[in-house]
């Protein structure tokens, strides 16, 4: 159907598009991921201005014409994050949420539980010091999508004793004797069993430490296992 709706939306990207306006990237409420155009929203006096910025929360009133793309037509600011976009590593952290969800959203099918997801997630890049925002993101979204690794039983021949090594290509943990993938700390994978047991708030309170960072890596490597490519902005937060 074509005409006026209004929605909220967090804003998952934006390009140029000609010489004036800009293509974004809406995660709706209600409508799913939904691109548009705004007009004239880089020219100095647009009424759009820096609102139309990832990560920014809105809400929009759109026009849904016959064409692929829908146009924005009026943009109210919810939320900004003007903290997100102040340090490197938690822009980059931000990113990769936005990243992730304009990957496994799908154009104008109704998810307002990842929507939600999303808008939460930002929120606990931008108040909290913990090192584990994304990967406990990460898992929480392989798991809504039916790709939650498995780390409670070896993915080889179902044992739940002696798990040593991890798997990404096999979907999860292995015993000492199957020995699928590369070895994994007990510590690591009590995280991961942690985060994927709904205990998820305790994973965020651990202090930065060798096996923080192999659950930061895994849970990456099993996301871009699932889109099969390599996310972007999973190089830029290595290096912030």
């Amino acid at each position: 159907m074509t005409g006026l709706y209004r929605d909220s939306a967090v804003v998952l990207r934006s390009w140029k598009l000609g010489e004036a306006d800009r293509i974004l990237s809406l995660m709706t409420r209600h409508n799913g991921k939904v691109r548009c155009v705004a007009k004239g929203a880089r020219k100095t006096q647009s009424r759009f201005g820096s609102r139309t910025e990832a990560t920014n929360h809105l809400q929009v009133q759109l026009y849904r014409g016959r064409g692929e793309l829908d146009t924005l037509t009026q943009v109210e600011t919810i939320e900004n994050h003007p903290v997100l976009r102040s340090d490197l590593e938690l822009f980059a952290r931000a990113s990769s949420l936005l990243e992730a969800v304009d990957a496994v959203a799908q154009d104008r099918e109704p998810n307002e539980a990842l929507y939600t997801m999303l808008h939460r997630g930002l929120q606990t890049v931008a108040t909290s010091e913990s090192h584990l925002v994304v990967a406990g993101f990460f898992l929480k979204l392989l798991a809504r999508e039916g790709f939650a690794p498995s780390v409670e039983s070896c993915v080889g021949c179902g044992s739940d004793s002696n798990l040593t090594n991890m798997s990404v290509a096999d979907g999860g943990v292995s015993c000492g004797e199957c020995r699928l993938g590369s070895p994994i700390t007990v510590e690591a994978l009590a995280l991961m069993q942690l985060a994927l047991g709904g205990q998820l708030g305790a994973v965020l309170n651990q202090p930065p430490s060798p096996p923080t960072r192999e659950v930061d890596v895994l849970a990456t490597r099993f996301l871009e296992n699932m889109l099969e490519r390599r996310l972007r902005s999973a190089s830029v937060l290595e290096q912030a």
